[in-house]
This record gives C-alpha cells, structure tokens and sequence, in this order.
C-alpha cells in the first residue's frame, strides 16, 4: 500500500517542491492550500504522515492541528518561517511531532518524515494493557484513557510514555529516551524535555494523577511508584 502524504502549504512553488520530493521517496501527495481545504481532504481520505505550514489563509495552522488531533494521530511535521521558542513549544503542545523551520533543506525534511513514517510501521501489536494512577494504556490500539475517556497524545508523547510505563518504575534518562523514541541519540536532547512537560501538562491536570511523572536526579524520568498499577494486564 503507498504511503500517502498531505501538504497542508499556501506557497505553490514550496508545495510543489515537498510534493516532489515526496515522490522521489516514493509517496503520494495530496496539497491543500488551506486548512479548510485539508479538513476536508481528511473527510474522505486518511495519510500517513501530515506536513503543516502556520501562516495559512482562514484557519491558521495552529487553529488546524488542534483540529485534527481529535479525529487522527499521524504523524504531524510543522514546516513553517515562525522559529520563535513560544511558537515552536506551542505547535509541539499542541500535537505536532517534529517543527522544521524556513528556509529548510528538502532533503532534511524528508529524512524527517521518514524517520516518523518508520516509527510507526515499526509498531508491533501489543495486547497488553499498563494501568498507573487513574489511567489505562493500551500499546495495540495506540490509546491512553482516563475511564471512557480517551486522552489525546501526539505519537512521541505516546511513545515516550510508553517507554516510562514498560521501564516499571525505573529511571529512563534522556538519551534512553532518544535512542527509543526517535530511533538515534542525532536530536536535541532538550527536546525530550518538552515533551515530558507536555506529557505532565495534559496527564497530571486529570485528578488523581499529580506527580504521575517524576524526575529522578541525575538518572532521567519514571512513573512514580506509587502511582504505577504494576505489571501489565
């Protein structure tokens, strides 16, 4: 089955230029140039992975990605000349999985994108369940919830916790973190960093779940002992 790729971008020549890129890697592409136009590309068609521009015309592409984040998990990669701190946190907080700022080099992008795309085909089916603090994490059906509710989380902040979960307790320290989660130790350490206050951020604001996620000094992160269910179902 062909890798299916959206390119959420107003600029046609860049557009274009991801597109053809894309195909060279041997995926299709669909461009929209609006978030309203991929919104309803989304309706009738499902991608693998989705590149996201954040100077759109109507709904920006911030506006977009907490769209869609309750109705798909793919990969999200932000491409966009906004490259302040504020904005690069905000677009991760809200889902997105990697941010690329302008001007980029194609072939960097795309050695991005793969890497997501390999993460989760890599993904083997794991019917286990990990209960810890009020919460249920299902590995197979991708799903982190709170009784009926279903918590929404990006795919590194799943995988991440993930990690957290099957460690039992034990320290995983940022580098761990990296070699399991991006598959290499090449990004910026601190980007884990920002991924576990997102983590703490949309977890341990649901009773019963403070403290969930602890930082053990000089050794990494754990889930906190005693809000750890034990071993898996």
């Amino acid at each position: 089955m062909s890798v299916r790729i959206l390119i959420v971008e107003d600029e046609p020549e860049l557009a274009e230029l991801i597109a053809l890129y894309c195909e060279h890697a041997g995926w299709q592409s669909i461009v929209c140039g609006s978030a309203e136009e991929a919104l309803g590309a989304l309706k009738v068609a499902s991608f693998a992975l989705i590149t996201l521009d954040i100077n759109l015309p109507g709904i920006d592409g911030f506006e977009f990605l907490a769209k869609i984040r309750l109705q798909t998990q793919a990969p999200v990669v932000i491409v966009s000349a906004r490259e302040s701190d504020g904005e690069i946190i905000n677009g991760l907080e809200l889902g997105a999985d990697e941010y690329v700022t302008k001007p980029f080099a194609p072939k960097v992008l795309i050695a991005r994108m793969s890497a997501l795309l390999r993460r989760q085909e890599s993904r083997v089916p794991n019917k286990e369940q990990f209960n810890f603090g009020t919460l249920v994490l299902e590995p197979d059906a991708f799903a982190v919830k709170n009784g009926a509710e279903r918590i929404n989380l990006s795919t590194r902040e799943f995988d991440i916790l993930l990690a957290l979960v099957q460690a039992n307790g034990t320290p995983v320290n940022t580098y761990e973190l990296l070699e399991k989660v991006w598959g290499s130790q090449t990004t910026e350490t601190s980007a884990v960093g920002v991924y576990i206050q997102r983590l703490r951020k949309k977890l341990e604001s649901i009773p019963g779940n403070q403290g969930l996620i602890e930082t053990v000094h000089g050794r990494g992160y754990c889930i906190n002992s005693q809000r750890h269910g034990g071993e898996p179902e």
